[in-house]
């Protein structure tokens, strides 16, 4: 039993130290994706291609610019609705929650509030946890040192496999 506990506390020391060294990894990239001499109407109109975690790791250095992103969704949700610094109102928008890149844990990226129109939101009813998503938006806010963004187009890149239900009836 005390080998389980100190495995486990092994485990969260390594996860944290692991988070703690790849931020600065991440604002690098944030640097250099901003610094790079890329035709700038392009990039107004396309977005900047990101990582998530760079955002999330430096999300003034995207603040107010169009942002494309690759993930795995994880669920429909309402976090940061209608927090007046940064106000989406919950009826208009639905936010969603998308799954950490930085490890092999199930941990959605809560520090990254991603909104989407209710209306077009509607379209993607069928998503399901683990659908590779591409993400199109502009970072409006860092209000909590988070990342707030607007999505402006949301695209399912590849489904998820479907789970095999080994239960017997």
């Amino acid at each position: 039993m005390k080998h389980i506990k100190y495995i486990k506390s092994f485990l969260l020391i390594a996860l944290t130290a692991g988070l703690l060294t790849t931020s600065s990894i991440y604002q690098a990239e944030a640097e250099t994706a901003l610094k790079t001499p890329v035709n700038q109407q392009v990039q107004a109109l396309q977005g900047i291609y990101v990582k998530p975690l760079t955002v999330v790791n430096s999300p003034s250095t995207y603040l107010n610019k169009s942002v494309i992103m690759e993930a795995k969704f994880d669920k429909f949700s309402t976090l940061g609705l209608d927090y007046k610094p940064a106000m989406r109102s919950a009826e208009e928008y639905i936010s969603f929650l998308i799954k950490r890149e930085d490890t092999s844990f199930n941990i959605p990226l809560s520090e990254m509030k991603l909104f989407l129109k209710r209306t077009t939101a509607e379209k993607f009813i069928d998503l399901k946890t683990n659908d590779e998503i591409e993400i199109k938006g502009t970072v409006f806010s860092d209000a909590l040192g988070d990342a707030w963004v607007d999505v402006k187009e949301l695209k399912i890149t590849k489904k998820a496999p479907e789970e095999k239900n080994n239960s017997k009836n």
